[in-house]
C-alpha cells in the first residue's frame, strides 16, 4: 500500500498508561491526540476510546495500524490477559473495522516500534535492530535478517519477561517470580527500591518527596532524587541499570543485533542514569559482539510511527 495524495492513514499507540492516536500521511504524522487509558467502563471502554479517539481526528483514515501492550492474539485482533491492564480480552481490530469500513492490521507495541525505527529512526537501512521499552512495561522488538520477528501469536521479543532469578522475592505482574520487568518497568521499580533499602530510613530529597515512608516511592520521585544526587536514590538507579544490563546482554546473545534503541518513558525522562549502568556492565554478560546502544530519536513516536508504516503495508 503506498501514499496518494491526499491519502491519510490512523496509527494507533495502546499503551498501560495511555492511549495515542496519530494521522499520518507521505509526510509523516500530522496530527496526535493522547488520553489517559480508560480503565473505568471494561474492556470495552478501552475499544471505544480508541474509536472515539480516531474519529475526533480531522480526515477519515485509508486504513489503521495499531501498536499495543501485550500478549495479543493476532488472530482476534485482541489483547488478552495482559499483566498491565485490570481486563482479560480487550478487542480492537474488529471494533475499529466496524467502525471506520476500513483495513485494520495491529502488531505488538514493540514489535510496532521497531519497524517505525527501521522506517524512519536510527535503524534505517540495518537488517538487525532490536528496540526495547522502559516504561509502565519491559518489552522489546527485533528485525534479524531483515525479516520483523512477529511469532505464532504477535508476542515475539516479550523480553520483559525474560527471568532473572527464579527464587527472587519480586514478583511480575504477569505473576510470574523474578522476570525482568518485577526489577526494572515502572510499574515494578518502587517495590525493587524499597527491596534494597529495607531497613534503612530515607534521606534527603527522597525522605522529603515521599514524607519519609517507602510505600511513597514511585519511580519519577526516584529518579528525580537520583538526578538530584541523593545517595539512596543512585544507588537504587544503579542496581536497576545492573539488572537492565544483564537483559540487554541476554538480547544481544540472542539476537545479535548492530543497534539496539531504548525508548518508554523511563528512559526518555532519564537517558544517562539509564544507559550509563548498562554500557558499564553489559561486556560482563556477553558471548556477541557488543553493539551500539541509544535512545531512540523518534522519542514518544516511536510506536505511532511503526503503527503508521504498518498501516502503509510495510512490514518488512
Amino acid at each position: 500500500m503506498g501514499f496518494t495524495m491526499g491519502r491519510f492513514y490512523a496509527a494507533v499507540d495502546i499503551g498501560a498508561t495511555n492511549v495515542r492516536v496519530a494521522l499520518g500521511d507521505k509526510e509523516g504524522l500530522a496530527e496526535k491526540r493522547s488520553e489517559r487509558t480508560d480503565r473505568e467502563n471494561g474492556a470495552a471502554g478501552v475499544s471505544w476510546q480508541i474509536v472515539r479517539m480516531i474519529g475526533g481526528l480531522s480526515a477519515a483514515p485509508a486504513s489503521i495500524g495499531v501498536g499495543s501492550i501485550g500478549p495479543i492474539d493476532l488472530s482476534t485482533g485482541s489483547i488478552e490477559d495482559t499483566p498491565n491492564l485490570p481486563f482479560k480480552v480487550i478487542p480492537i481490530a474488529e471494533p475499529l473495522r466496524e467502525a471506520f469500513g476500513v483495513p485494520v492490521a495491529m502488531l505488538n507495541d514493540c514489535s510496532a516500534a521497531v519497524l517505525g525505527e527501521s522506517e524512519y529512526g536510527a535503524g534505517k537501512g540495518l537488517d538487525n535492530l532490536v528496540y526495547v521499552t522502559l516504561s509502565t512495561g519491559l518489552g522489546g522488538g527485533a528485525i534479524v535478517d531483515g525479516h520483523l520477528l512477529v511469532g505464532k501469536d504477535g508476542n515475539a521479543v516479550e523480553v520483559g519477561h525474560l527471568t532473572i532469578d527464579p527464587d527472587s522475592p519480586l514478583v511480575c505482574g504477569c505473576g510470574c517470580r523474578g522476570h525482568w520487568e518485577a526489577y526494572c518497568s515502572g510499574a515494578n521499580i518502587p517495590d525493587y527500591a524499597r527491596l534494597l533499602l529495607q531497613g534503612e530510613r530515607l534521606q534527603g530529597i527522597l525522605g522529603e518527596t515521599t514524607g519519609w515512608e517507602p510505600m511513597n516511592i514511585t519511580s519519577e520521585n526516584l529518579f528525580d532524587a537520583a538526578r538530584k544526587g541523593n545517595s539512596q536514590a543512585l544507588h537504587v538507579v544503579r542496581k536497576i541499570g545492573e539488572v537492565n544490563a544483564v537483559g540487554f546482554a541476554d538480547i544481544v546473545n540472542v539476537f545479535d543485533p548492530q543497534l539496539i534503541t531504548v525508548g518508554g518513558s523511563i528512559a526518555l525522562h532519564n537517558p544517562g542514569l539509564v544507559l550509563e549502568p548498562i554500557k558499564s556492565n553489559i561486556r560482563r554478560h556477553l558471548i556477541n559482539r557488543e553493539p551500539e546502544i541509544v535512545i531512540t530519536p523518534l522519542g514518544d513516536d516511536a510506536v505511532l510511527m511503526g503503527a503508521l508504516a504498518l498501516a502503509r503495508g510495510s512490514t518488512r
